[in-house]
């Protein structure tokens, strides 16, 4: 086993790695941005490391700093969480060549062979796994859209081979859209994985969305551990995950369950992994295999008793499946609830700050909480929404639903606008309840209206910074141990700076108090989330019209078009395509 891993991720999944590495006394190691340096997985960490600004792609996403945090740490295994390098098989295959480190998840090759959803398709193809009627090599123009609608029909899903969770996909319905969704795939490809290579499906229109969860090791043992289903999403995002499924008969099942192992065996995979299908009209058809830990890798936890995380350490470390496939069995029902900083009622917008002024989980047999926030934390709104994750299991799913209603009733969070209250809701509506939903019930069926009013009899809100807040000011030192000379940063709150003047003495440094000076004049086009600038689409002199699209705004994984409310000609565009920006900050200023 390893002596110490270092965890090349953040949040609840790193403070879920670190747990399991406490338990086979094993060391932890935490990586962090600047956004991050107090956060929750820091605290829990044996030791932690600075690697850069907030901005993921100069932190999170900077494979050569993790690498060297690792080696500065001593760490002889990284663990890559979910997301961020999780299934980046450059950076494995970076690890897996770096001396004295090993990579806890399948080897780089298998990653690109089933992380690529075209390579997939055919490795899925050969194992005699059902795929959906699609494209096995790469599309490149519009034609070629036309003609794979002339022969499927509409609508045709346009898919980014890196993509994932509705990231990169875009959907046709006609063919006056093909040009521009292509486009749109391929600049999402290009943005999320720096793969603009797209390919093709037909769109099922009702699907469900069922996903079996596998382990493998390096001595030729495959296991399945069952199904989840995660057909509760919005935008292709999920927000409640349940085992077993509710919507499927014995025999597709065992069907589904024995192809995820078929094509995982058939791939010369190791590790953990995911085979996610849709599910319609007692069909089911591959779609994508997630090549590391699933967030709700929880709920199988709950029914098999089998830790997850801690068998992709032993895996790893080269340690063989100690389980025969007979043995597993899933027992009861468990859901998982993502627990958002979002406002479901307003389309799930990001919280755009907030402090947890309160933050009292729930607990009680069957409740398991998964987070790494802690009362009086301020909210990071730089990376994903998802600030903890609960967990309910019970003996049958009715019995779930009800322990899940009693949970979520004590989840205490004031200061931070959440989706708790949305999930109450969903645990009391018909059609989840009767387990008949689809991947499109939450965006088409649902009355916002009901989320509305849930949101406003259930739900918190944001805290507001006071005014007198206090200023917090870094003082730099330079101390000496054992001889050795350190210089340490020193963060105090409503401190001046104190500096050394040029005759040895200490000089007081306040900060000067300034207007703030506004970006240009005129209608200002603000952004209306945290997010990334995917694009601009005017420049200084261009003239625009109510409603026209000015830029796109990437935020929780979803492009959305930021319009202008009044017409006017662009004096000024003070973002750029790759930008940063926070809710308010100005994009295009029309005079």
């Amino acid at each position: 086993m390893f002596r110490k891993v270092l965890v090349a991720n953040r949040g609840e999944i790193a403070v879920r790695v670190m747990r399991a590495c406490e338990e086979l006394n094993v060391g932890t190691v935490a990586v962090y941005s600047e956004a991050d340096k107090n956060a929750g997985h820091v605290r829990y960490a044996d030791e932690a490391y600075n690697i850069g600004p907030a901005t993921a792609s100069e932190s999170y996403l900077d494979g050569d700093a993790v690498i060297e945090a690792a080696r500065k740490a001593d760490a002889d295994a990284i663990h890559p969480g979910y997301g961020f390098l999780a299934e980046n098989a450059d950076f494995a295959r970076q690890v897996q060549q770096a001396d004295g480190i090993t990579w806890i998840g399948p080897s780089a090759d298998a990653m690109e062979a089933l992380g690529e959803k075209t390579g997939a398709r055919q490795a899925m193809e050969a194992a005699d796994v059902p795929i959906v009627p699609g494209t096995t090599d790469p599309v490149e123009s519009a034609a070629e859209v036309e003609a794979f609608a002339d022969e499927h029909g509409y609508p045709v899903a346009i898919k980014a081979e890196g993509g994932g969770g509705g990231r990169g996909m875009k959907v046709v319905r006609g063919p006056d859209e093909i040009e521009d969704q292509l486009d749109a795939a391929k600049r999402e490809g290009a943005a999320y994985f720096d793969n603009d290579t797209v390919y093709l499906e037909r769109y099922l229109e009702n699907p469900r969305h069922v996903e079996v969860q596998v382990l493998a090791d390096q001595h030729g043992n495959v296991r399945h551990l069952g199904e989840r289903d995660c057909s509760l999403q919005r935008r292709h995002q999920k927000v409640i995950e349940e085992a077993p499924s509710p919507a499927l008969s014995t025999s597709l099942r065992d069907e589904i369950r024995e192809a995820a192992r078929r094509g995982i065996a058939e791939a010369d995979y190791t590790n953990a992994g995911t085979v996610e299908f849709l599910v319609e009209d007692e069909a089911f058809y591959f779609l994508e295999v997630n090549t590391r830990i699933q967030v709700e890798h929880t709920v199988t936890e709950a029914l098999t008793g089998i830790d997850i995380v801690k068998w992709q350490l032993k895996v790893a470390a080269g340690e063989e499946l100690t389980f025969p496939q007979s043995a597993i069995e899933l027992d009861g029902h468990a859901m998982e609830f993502r627990i958002n900083a979002e406002n479901a009622a307003e389309e799930f917008a990001p919280a755009t700050g907030g402090t947890l002024e309160t933050y009292d989980p729930p607990g009680g047999i069957g409740v398991r909480v998964d987070d790494a926030v802690r009362q009086g934390d301020e909210l990071v709104t730089d990376y994903d929404s998802m600030i903890a994750k609960l967990i309910v299991s019970a003996p049958d799913r009715d019995t779930c639903i009800a322990r899940g209603l009693r949970a979520l009733r004590e989840y205490d969070i004031e200061g931070v606008t959440t989706i708790i209250p949305f999930h109450r809701l969903m645990l009391t509506d018909e059609a989840f309840n009767a387990g008949t939903h689809t991947t499109k019930y939450l965006d088409e069926e649902v009355d916002p209206e009901r989320i509305a009013e849930a949101q406003q009899q259930w739900g918190s809100e944001a805290s507001e910074a006071a005014a007198d807040s206090t200023e917090r000011v870094t003082r730099e030192f330079t101390v000496e141990v054992n001889g050795k000379r350190f210089e340490v940063a020193l963060e105090t709150d409503d401190a001046p700076q104190i500096t050394a003047d040029d005759d040895g003495g200490q000089t007081v440094e306040r900060p000067e108090t300034t207007e703030e000076t506004a970006v240009g004049s005129g209608e200002t086009v603000t952004a209306d989330m945290q997010g990334t600038i995917l694009e601009t689409r005017v420049a200084p002199g261009d003239e625009v019209a109510a409603g026209d699209v000015v830029c796109v705004l990437e935020a929780m994984k979803m492009e959305n078009d930021i319009v202008a409310d009044v017409g006017g000609e662009v004096s000024d565009v003070p973002v750029a395509e790759g930008d940063s920006v926070d809710a308010g900050d100005p994009l295009v200023v029309l005079e």
